[in-house]
């Protein structure tokens, strides 16, 4: 029987093995080429990684500013919990290398190491109901006082984006924090490859049926990746370029490595006009900490903050925050990091942030001015790329009272502005500030705010020359007295004394062949012969321009130029203030009274160190003699008549009771000038358009003197303010008011005022119609029956 053979199911069969095998080739050749490509981005890609990293630093070193080290002296209110917070601020016991303490009981054994500011001397510092004892020195001499480790205020802004970091290290970074970021942002960061495909096709579906590209997907590999090498476009070609990054980072760094690169980059908000950059920084910024003394709440929010950092603001939506804070607990209950105990103890933590004023913390107008001059003394390069430590004059406390201050006296002078526009139509501007706060005897500047809200406006406002109004008339007295020391005498008035009349009537004044004819503040107030004290302490035009022509325009002029006004020329309108200078400058001549007739340049840095505490750079403090100690403090005295019975007693009548001399004035701008024996404070208030504020100095810018002057004197640094010393040759009286003779019992409503030795009224109250005794016996001391001195 024949067979027969079917051949077609073989063909059939053939027919598909040849199709398999094409698709097949197809596959392979597919993934020879996806495997080109994939080896040729991915070479490009290490190319792009390997420049980076042979180009420097992945992060700038950029120099940190340092606040002046802090005096502890004996006496002080002052408790050893305190001086170790300081320390441990400072980074003393974290940073063995800075320094180390010890605490025991009611004493502390300070022990600073080689990076330290100091020498490596040391010191025990004992206290006992929280006053300072005493303060004994490593080889047991005793010291007056000891200065602590100076604390970091900021580090200068990296670049023209104003970003602002803090670097840390892998081991500085808590625990708890790794555990935060890793649970809320990447829970399988220590063991995948730094990409995570699972969660990218997750994402990747979840974009495509939300027809937009929300979903990251991305581990904290390519987080890095991204923030580093590409724009913040949401691509697929630009997820692509991430990935091949990231494979590159996780073959170039360790896991550790990778995790500090990042805590080092990411952005965690805004703090001003300033971008929080980095878990050191941020550390700082919300909790006013270092790093390493976060607690597990603060991590927790921190690592929250990552997804959308203003959107969980603390300052700004604090329930948002408060919300993701305890998910990130949540998460990191769940995977194991922390208890459900350890989650609820944390979560019933409130934020206790940091104080959100930048102005009051990181004192940036201040910065600023740091950075100018130091640009012009230290390579701009080594500036901004190299670890170097400024050390500066700044106190951070009384920033930070100076800050507070402002604001609440803004307050103020905005309702005064509204007052005095109250019938106004259109839109009102309200005014700038200024305060400049410094050592009447070191010149170092303490304190500085310029201007309203540095996140508004960067114009630093103690560096803008406006003309000074009436507070440089006391270098018109100054003059005087100058002028009369050895018994000179000023035409028919005899030896300028604070008694001495001047004619504040109406008159014209002649300079350079025309006629001057200035008017009072307040019209026909003080008409007639006033005496010298009476025309400063009411801020007399008249009267004072009458003065200066007696000694002199240039002379004026002259003095007021050795005292860093440098503007002043020898025209009658000198004498009442048209002519500029900057709020600093102006500090820097109310030296001139304040400290014994030495003017003192004001100054902020005080040295350039290196990482390992070697100086680069120490800078001297310039100080002139340009006024007698006598001619000083005779302009001093009138000065505190200003404050007790002049147009500055509103500061007294807001509860500022310390012996202070100051001076108000007013041109187009508010301002107060005023200081006690430690502390000496110039405010400046007016239009960045030179538009008349019109607003008296002593109802704007006085009683903000006085708010921070109140609030300086508390701390302290500056709580031991003492009467002013007469120098030798100088003498307190008390005068009657009324009379303006020797006070005595029988007229008991009197002031004081100094007189240089012999020049006194020697008539008293009670005794006027008795004549007084002769110029040569005033000079020459003949004896009298005068009250004595006070």
């Amino acid at each position: 029987m024949a067979v027969k053979i079917k051949l077609a199911p073989t063909r059939r069969r053939g027919f598909f093995s040849s199709i398999f095998s094409g698709v097949m080739v197809l596959i392979l050749a597919g993934a020879v080429v996806l495997a080109g490509v994939f080896f040729f981005y991915y070479q490009r890609y290490q190319t792009v990684v390997d420049d980076r990293l042979a180009a420097g630093p992945i992060f700038s070193n950029v120099a940190q500013i340092y606040a002046a080290p802090r005096e502890i002296r004996t006496g002080q209110k002052l408790t050893v919990a305190y001086i170790a917070q300081n320390l441990r601020t400072a980074g003393y016991n974290a940073n063995p290398q800075l320094g180390t303490f010890q605490l025991n009981s009611d004493n502390i054994l300070i022990k600073p190491g080689p990076q330290s500011y100091h020498s490596t001397d040391g010191a025990t510092i004992n206290t006992e109901d929280g006053i300072v004892q005493s303060i004994t020195a490593e080889n047991g001499v005793a010291l007056r006082s000891y200065e602590l480790e100076p604390l970091l205020i900021t580090a200068l802004s990296e670049d023209k984006g104003r970003g602002k970091r803090r670097l840390v290290t892998y081991k500085d970074i808590p625990p708890h924090l790794v555990q935060a970021v890793v649970a809320i942002e990447d829970r399988r960061f220590f063991e995948h490859s730094g990409v995570n495909f699972v969660r990218i096709a997750k994402c990747a579906v979840q974009d495509v049926l939300s027809h937009r590209m929300s979903c990251g997907g991305s581990t904290l590999t390519q987080q890095l990746a991204r923030g580093f090498f590409l724009s913040p476009d949401k691509k697929i070609t630009r997820k692509l370029r991430e990935i091949m990054i990231s494979f590159q980072l996780e073959a170039h760094f360790t896991k550790p490595q990778i995790f500090e690169m990042y805590a080092n980059q990411v952005n965690i908000g805004q703090r001003g006009s300033f971008a929080i950059n980095g878990f050191g920084e941020a550390s700082q910024a919300y909790f006013g900490k270092d790093i390493r003394q976060l607690d597990l709440a603060q991590c927790a929010l921190i690592a929250g903050m990552i997804q959308r950092p203003n959107y969980f603001s603390p300052y700004k939506h604090p329930d948002r925050a408060m919300e993701r804070r305890n998910l990130v607990l949540d998460s990191m209950v769940d995977t194991g990091a922390i208890t459900d105990a350890e989650a609820s103890r944390a979560k019933a933590e409130p934020l206790r942030l940091a104080p959100p004023n930048v102005d009051a913390s990181e004192a940036p107008y201040f910065v600023d001015l740091v950075h100018d001059q130091l640009v012009q003394r230290v390579n701009e390069q080594d500036l901004t790329h190299q670890s170097l430590r400024i050390y500066t004059s700044l106190d951070p406390e009384l920033q930070r009272a100076a800050s507070e201050a402002v604001e609440i006296g803004m307050r103020n002078v905005d309702d005064l502005v509204r007052k005095t526009h109250r019938k106004s139509t259109g839109p009102i501007t309200m005014p700038q500030v200024s305060l400049v706060a410094l050592n009447p005897h070191t010149g170092q500047i303490l304190a500085l705010v310029g201007g309203r809200n540095y996140a508004v406006s960067q114009l630093n406002h103690a560096v803008a020359s406006r003309p000074t109004g009436s507070i440089f008339k006391p270098f018109v007295y100054a003059t005087a007295f100058n002028t009369s020391l050895g018994g000179t005498s000023l035409d028919e008035s005899g030896v300028f004394t604070a008694m001495t009349k001047l004619n504040d009537d109406t008159q014209t004044f002649m300079y350079d062949g025309k006629p001057y004819t200035p008017g009072n503040f307040t019209h026909g107030e003080f008409p007639g012969m006033v005496t010298a004290a009476d025309a400063l302490a009411h801020s007399l035009n008249i009267a004072t321009i009458a003065l200066a022509q007696k000694v002199g325009y240039g002379n004026v002029a002259a003095l007021a130029r050795s005292a860093g006004i440098t503007d002043a020329k020898g025209t009658p309108s000198v004498a009442i203030g048209t002519y500029s200078a900057t709020p600093i400058d102006m500090a820097g001549a109310y030296t001139v009274f304040a400290n014994n007739g030495v003017h003192l340049k004001p100054w902020m840095v005080a040295s350039v160190r290196n990482t390992n505490g070697d100086i680069v750079s120490d800078f001297t403090p310039e100080a002139k003699q340009i006024l007698d100690p006598r001619v000083s403090f005779l302009t001093q005295s009138l000065l505190e008549g200003v404050l007790n019975r002049g147009t500055a007693s509103l500061v007294r009548a807001h509860g500022f009771t310390a012996p202070a001399a100051g001076k108000t004035g007013t041109s187009h701008d508010a301002w107060f000038a005023g200081y006690t024996s430690s502390l000496l404070c110039i405010v400046w208030i007016g239009n960045d358009d030179y538009t008349d504020v019109k607003l008296e100095g002593a109802k704007a810018a006085a009683p903000l003197w006085a708010e921070f002057m109140t609030r300086a004197i508390k701390l302290p640094q500056y709580s031991d303010t003492k009467p002013f010393t007469p120098p030798e040759g100088v003498t307190n009286y008390r005068l009657d008011k009324l009379t303006d003779l020797l006070a005595d019992a029988s007229c008991p409503n009197d002031f004081t005022a100094a007189f240089l030795d012999g020049t006194a009224p020697q008539s008293t109250c009670s005794r006027m119609a008795e004549s007084p005794r002769t110029l040569v016996q005033e000079l020459f001391g003949t004896p009298s029956s005068t009250p004595p001195p006070q």
